[in-house]
């Protein structure tokens, strides 16, 4: 059974003996070394429930919801089906109206790059706060590294000797499709991303479409899907950090929570498969054989789907901001062998439980 528990950003610290020693990464002149992962010995307590309103339902309201756009210098599809890219726009002289309309913006399109924000990251961690706390309550990520004294502030971050990511060589590819804490009761809704430093080449991110994964299943078998929920785990994720990996920390115990197959988004109506490869364990109700061969065949198809994906290529000053509820995405880990820094910071405001698109359907 799931456990129904969700955020709360206040924690008591308390002594966390580490079964390693945590290697840090260098501090040399490099320009955001106080940017740099820092893996407190702090504990949190379980998350608790909040009431989210999404502002992307203030921006319905506005006589134009993209008048944040209006001073763009250019406004392009990425695809037909995910993604818009934007140059001309600052992101950190948006006032509280176009903050809603981007955030509108982002639930219609899933994923929205912006291009030349060195503003928006040269204002640093008590900046990029105040932004994400716009669009929700921010989440602390459990196990990975944040700037000092700024949990709210996931990092991800690897170099020619390091790496404190979530991940794994023991596979043929480096992709591995995922919402971000989609285990959380209250997983995130608009997220904030960008890399404060990164290779020359590689090191791309990889987007699908869940709403656009979702249409391409016959009708039949999408009523049958709105039946299903399914058991999202942080378990791995915490066994992964205390092997000794990444940080060997762990701040609050992992959870388990059960979510709808298929989740409606509370602004646009639209209806997306809420399942990824990282966290989705089984669905709830069916025997072994039967989860695994619909999860398996699910995955695959976010794999797949080249048709419903998009490809961000970093350049310097590159923010991207996209829906956790209806998109999923992967880094690619290609650059390795370069032994050059990627460094990225993402801004995690939760949003609701997710919505099941089968009015009525249980998620206990």
């Amino acid at each position: 059974m799931s456990q129904t528990i969700t955020l709360t950003q206040q924690a008591e610290p308390a002594t966390l003996i580490l079964k390693n020693p945590v290697q840090q990464p260098p501090t040399d002149d490099y320009r955001y070394s106080h940017l740099l992962p820092h893996f407190s010995q702090d504990r949190y307590p379980p998350l608790t429930p909040f009431n989210h309103t999404d502002p992307g339902l203030r921006a319905l309201e506005h006589p134009n919801p993209r008048a944040f756009l209006q001073n763009a210098t250019s406004v392009v599809e990425i695809t037909p089906r995910l993604g818009t890219e934007v140059h001309g726009v600052n992101l950190a002289e948006l006032d509280s109206d176009a903050r809603d309309e981007v955030a509108l913006e982002v639930a219609r399109r899933g994923l929205v790059v912006f291009r030349g924000q060195e503003d928006f990251m040269n204002r640093g961690p008590e900046f990029y706060k105040s932004f994400g706390e716009h669009f929700g309550r921010l989440h602390i990520h459990p196990t990975s590294g944040h700037p000092e004294g700024f949990p709210e502030i996931h990092l991800v971050y690897r170099d020619a000797n390091s790496t404190f990511n979530y991940e794994r060589d023991d596979a043929i590819t480096s992709t591995v499709w995922h919402s971000d804490v989609s285990y959380e009761l209250q997983p995130p809704g608009l997220t904030t991303f960008f890399l404060l430093s990164q290779p020359a080449t590689g090191g791309d991110t990889l987007f699908t479409s869940q709403v656009s994964t979702l249409k391409k299943l016959s009708p039949p078998f999408v009523a049958f899907l709105r039946t299903l929920t399914a058991v999202h785990s942080g378990i791995e994720q915490a066994d992964f950090s205390r092997s000794g990996k990444r940080g060997a920390t762990v701040r609050r115990e992992p959870v388990e929570n059960i979510h709808p197959v298929v989740r409606r988004h509370p602004v646009t109506g639209e209806e997306a498969l809420y399942v990824n490869r990282q966290f989705t364990r089984r669905i709830v109700g069916l025997k072994r054989e039967e989860s695994e061969n619909i999860l398996r065949f699910l995955f695959d198809h976010i794999d797949k789907s080249g048709d419903n994906q998009a490809r961000l290529k970093w350049q310097p000053g590159t923010i991207a901001l996209w829906d956790n509820r209806i998109t999923a995405h992967s880094a690619i880990v290609d650059y390795a062998d370069s032994k050059e820094r990627r460094h990225g910071a993402r801004i995690t405001p939760q949003a609701e439980r997710p919505l099941p698109a089968l009015e009525g359907l249980k998620l206990e």
